[in-house]
C-alpha cells in the first residue's frame, strides 16, 4: 500500500488519515482545543472483529477514537514474516467506516518512526529503544527475545504521538498487556489502559491476522490449542488443582492427540507445541504450584503448519 491510496481513500471516505506526524498533531490539538477525551487503539493492521471490538468499546468510553496502522519492524526478527506479515489498508479502512466508531486513522511512515533508521539485526540498530525489563524475557520472550523490546519502543512513540487518555489492547496478548501496563507506570504516562477480552470464532478459535495463513484443512483443527488451555484450567475450578504439573498434563495431552492424528491422516503439515505456561498475573514467574486465589494466566502457543498460533485464559482474575 502506498500514500497515494490513504489519500484517496480519505478523499473519498468519512475518516481523515494522516501519513506525517505533525499533519496528526495539528487534529490532535484540535481535540484538546474541543476538550474531547481521545481513546486510542495500535494495531499493524490486516484488521478482524477483534480488532473493531476495541474500536467499539474505545468510542464507548472516549469522545474520539483514533487507530494506527503501522507494521512495526522492530518487533520482528530477520527470520519472521514482516514481508509477508498482510497489508490491507482498503480493506481496513472500509472496516472502520462502517464501524462508524473511529475518528482518525495514524498511518505513519517508517522513516518517521524510526529516524535513525531500522535493520531488523538487532546487533546493528542505532537510536533510542524502550524495555521492561523483567517481563519481556520469560513466555514470549523465549523464543522471541527482540519482540517486547520492539514493541514496547513503537507503543511509546505511538503514545507520545497521539497523546490518548485511554488505550485498548486485546487479551489474546496477555504477555503484552502486562509489559505495557508497567511501562505506562514505570514511565509515569498519564494514560489508561484497558485490556479486552478475546474475541472469538463460533468454536473458540482467538480472532488473529495471521489466521488467514491457516488452509481449510489446518483451520479445522486450529482450535487445538484453545481447547488444550481451556481443559487446563478445568480442572483448577472443578477439581481445584494447584499443582502445575497436573494442571498442564491435560493440556499436554490434548495437542499430542491432535499432533498425532494429523500425522496419520497424511495431512500436508504438521502440528508443533511451542509451549505451554502458567505464570502469575503480575510478576509472569512460571508457577510450580497455584495458590488457592493466585490470579494467573495460561498460556501457550502452537504451530499449525508454518502459522504460529497463540492464546491464553485468566485464572482468578477477569482483566489483566
Amino acid at each position: 500500500m502506498d500514500n497515494n491510496s490513504a489519500t484517496t481513500a480519505a478523499a473519498a471516505g468519512e475518516i481523515p488519515v494522516f501519513d506525517t506526524i505533525a499533519a496528526f498533531r495539528e487534529w490532535r490539538k484540535e481535540m484538546t482545543r474541543q476538550n474531547k477525551t481521545v481513546g486510542f487503539v495500535p494495531t499493524m493492521g490486516a484488521l478482524h472483529e477483534g480488532h473493531l471490538g476495541l474500536v467499539q468499546t474505545a468510542s464507548e468510553e472516549c469522545d474520539a477514537v483514533v487507530v494506527s496502522i503501522f507494521v512495526n519492524p522492530a518487533q520482528f526478527a530477520p527470520h519472521e514474516d514482516l514481508d509477508q506479515y498482510p497489508r490491507t489498508f482498503d480493506t481496513d479502512y472500509a472496516s472502520l467506516v462502517a464501524s462508524k466508531a473511529c475518528a482518525a486513522i495514524l498511518l505513519p511512515k517508517v522513516s518517521e518512526m524510526y529516524p535513525a533508521g531500522i535493520t531488523l539485526d538487532r546487533t546493528k540498530q542505532r537510536g533510542t529503544f524502550v524495555e521492561v525489563v523483567g517481563l519481556s524475557h520469560q513466555m514470549e520472550g523465549i523464543p522471541r527475545p527482540h519482540f517486547f523490546r520492539g514493541v514496547a519502543t513503537v507503543v511509546t512513540k505511538l503514545f507520545n504521538i497521539v497523546q490518548p487518555d485511554r488505550a485498548f489492547f486485546g487479551q489474546k496478548d496477555a504477555q503484552q498487556c502486562v509489559v505495557l501496563r508497567a511501562m505506562i507506570r514505570d514511565l509515569l504516562l498519564p494514560i489508561r489502559m484497558r485490556a479486552i477480552a478475546t474475541h472469538r470464532e463460533a468454536d473458540g478459535l482467538a480472532l488473529s491476522s495471521r489466521n488467514r495463513y491457516l488452509t481449510p484443512e489446518m483451520r479445522k483443527i486450529a482450535t487445538l490449542l484453545y481447547k488444550a488451555i481451556t481443559a487446563a484450567k478445568l480442572s483448577i475450578v472443578e477439581q481445584g488443582t494447584q499443582d502445575r504439573e497436573e494442571i498442564l498434563k491435560p493440556a499436554y495431552a490434548i495437542i499430542e492427540q491432535v499432533k498425532e492424528e494429523v500425522k496419520a491422516q497424511g495431512l500436508p503439515f504438521d502440528v508443533k507445541l511451542d509451549y505451554l505456561s502458567l505464570v502469575d498475573v503480575e510478576t509472569l514467574s512460571e508457577l510450580q504450584t497455584l495458590g488457592k486465589d493466585q490470579a494467573a494466566i495460561l498460556s501457550g502457543a502452537v504451530y499449525v503448519g508454518t502459522t504460529r498460533l497463540i492464546d491464553n485464559v485468566l485464572i482468578n482474575t477477569e482483566e489483566l
